[in-house]
């Protein structure tokens, strides 16, 4: 088995949590944290609404989690401690200091 501890994810989740894609996100998030990977988490588009619920909470403490301050705008969601609300510039660092990126 190959050893990812200190490996560095970064995931873009534009869903919300009722999408088809959140749960597989999911599982792939819990899956690197549980084998000693970084993660990178930023929400953006619908998936700021994905936020606030419990699932992405929990991973709150084991990942780096931020959230798209124009979407959570948008949505009228309020920027509080849910998350480290931000502008592109982080995603922008996510993409660029991270092993591997994908989305959802």
């Amino acid at each position: 088995m190959v050893d990812l501890t200190g490996k560095k994810l970064g995931v873009l989740l534009t869903t919300g949590p009722e999408h088809p894609n959140f749960r597989p996100a999911l599982a792939l998030m819990n899956a690197a944290v549980d084998s000693g990977v970084r993660l990178y988490l930023y929400c953006i588009d619908e998936g700021v609404r994905a936020v606030a619920t419990p699932e992405i909470q929990a991973l709150k403490d084991r990942a780096s989690l931020f959230g798209c301050a124009y979407g959570a705008h948008r949505h009228h969601i309020a920027v509080d401690d849910s998350a480290a609300w931000s502008g592109l510039t982080v995603l922008a660092d996510v993409v660029g200091s991270t092993d591997k990126f994908v989305s959802f």
